[in-house]
């Protein structure tokens, strides 16, 4: 079976827990394949903006289902990412908190702070993350809808 295309990105502050991530995919989410997207430390020009293009515009054009954006705190990307229409990104410190905001928020992006969480907390994170399923259940459908509308409304 194919496994399920995840976009991912960092800035320079992201970079090295983004190459973490990658390299341990196949024991936090065998059934994701991480299309790397770029910022890997080298050029202090990777800024923030850059990457949750990358991932937004990957994940609105269809090749992939989710995406998962660095920074140091998180926040710049998360920021960024939402700017696109149809994405929701949000951040999130624990896998609780990874796993409500897919569950209750149709969250479709990850934003990580790499000097926030550590590698091992962030990859119990990405896997929450990329284990929940949206809820069908009528108020979480609801609530999302008015945030479609929101989106649509401020366009």
């Amino acid at each position: 079976m194919a496994r399920r295309p995840l976009a991912i990105a960092a800035d320079h502050a992201g970079a090295a827990l983004k190459a973490r991530i990658i390299a341990n995919m196949s024991t936090i989410a065998p059934d994701w394949e991480a299309i790397d997207l770029g910022g890997d430390g080298s050029d202090a020009g990777d800024d923030y903006p850059d990457a949750a293009r990358a991932v937004a515009e990957r994940i609105l054009a269809g090749g992939a289902e989710r995406g998962i954006v660095m920074c140091g705190s998180g926040i710049g990307v998360s920021i960024a990412a939402n700017k696109f229409h149809g994405i929701r990104a949000a951040v999130a410190h624990t896998p609780a908190l990874a796993e409500q905001g897919v569950v209750h928020d149709a969250m479709n992006v990850l934003a990580l702070g790499a000097s926030v969480v550590s590698a091992d907390d962030a990859s119990k994170i990405v896997a929450a993350f990329l284990a929940a399923m949206p809820s069908d259940a009528e108020r979480f459908l609801r609530r999302t809808a008015k945030v479609a509308q929101i989106e649509t409304e401020q366009g």
